[in-house]
């Protein structure tokens, strides 16, 4: 069974940093794109940033040159670093990662999600 372990979220003011880490753990073959996605009160959940095997990364608009997307293969784990953080990336965020187990098919897995508050 594959697990996604979050941690890194908290509370920060306007302007501050944070940084995300998600580790995935269990029964991995291959682990493929990996990424983050966020969910405000009232809101759907959306993409924030993902990051293939390779390296090749996709950011929303809303948070391209404030938050960077990084992962350690060896490790199978996701960064998400965030900056420049507005009351407006307030949010539940959640890892994703496709995830190839011994003797299965290829299957997406979440985290449990991890609370990110930014405020004065």
């Amino acid at each position: 069974q594959v697990q996604l372990v979050e941690s890194g979220g908290g509370l920060v003011q306007p302007g501050g940093s944070l940084r995300l880490s998600c580790a995935a753990s269990g029964s991995i073959f291959s682990v493929d794109a990996m990424g983050w996605y966020r969910q405000a009160p009232g809101k759907q959940r959306e993409l924030v940033a993902t990051i293939t095997s390779v390296g090749t990364t996709k950011y929303a608009d809303s948070v391209k040159g404030r938050f960077a997307v990084s992962r350690d293969n060896a490790k199978n784990t996701v960064y998400l670093h965030m900056n420049s953080l507005k009351p407006d990336d307030t949010a539940v965020y959640y890892c994703h990662a496709e995830i190839k187990e011994y003797g299965s098919n290829w299957s997406a897995h979440w985290g449990q999600g991890t609370q990110v508050t930014v405020s004065s």
